[in-house]
């Protein structure tokens, strides 16, 4: 399993695409890939934005299809953040 530490990446407040791009490339898909789960830890992180959630998760949604969700678990999520997994989640299953 593959945790990433959303904190230690993208600050308190997670916006920035750059780095969620980065996350996804080099961390969710490669372990998604290797039939692996991904852990996203948002300890200590206030808010972050849908297009920073979306740039994460969205590309292995598509690629490994809606049940790919059971094997990507969200970590200390505070009401706001998960409403906005919630959000991208369901647009890409929608779109599928």
């Amino acid at each position: 399993m593959k945790t990433i530490n959303i904190k230690e990446r993208a600050g308190v407040f997670a916006e920035n695409k750059d780095i969620a791009s980065d996350i996804r490339e080099n961390e969710v898909l490669p372990t998604l890939r290797d039939k692996d789960e991904v852990t996203f830890d948002f300890a200590a992180v206030d808010g972050a934005t849908q297009s920073f959630i979306h740039a994460m998760i969205s590309q292995a949604i598509r690629e490994f299809g809606p049940e790919v969700i059971d094997h990507m678990i969200f970590r200390n999520c505070n009401e706001s953040i998960q409403g906005i997994i919630e959000i991208v989640v369901d647009y890409m299953q929608e779109s599928e």
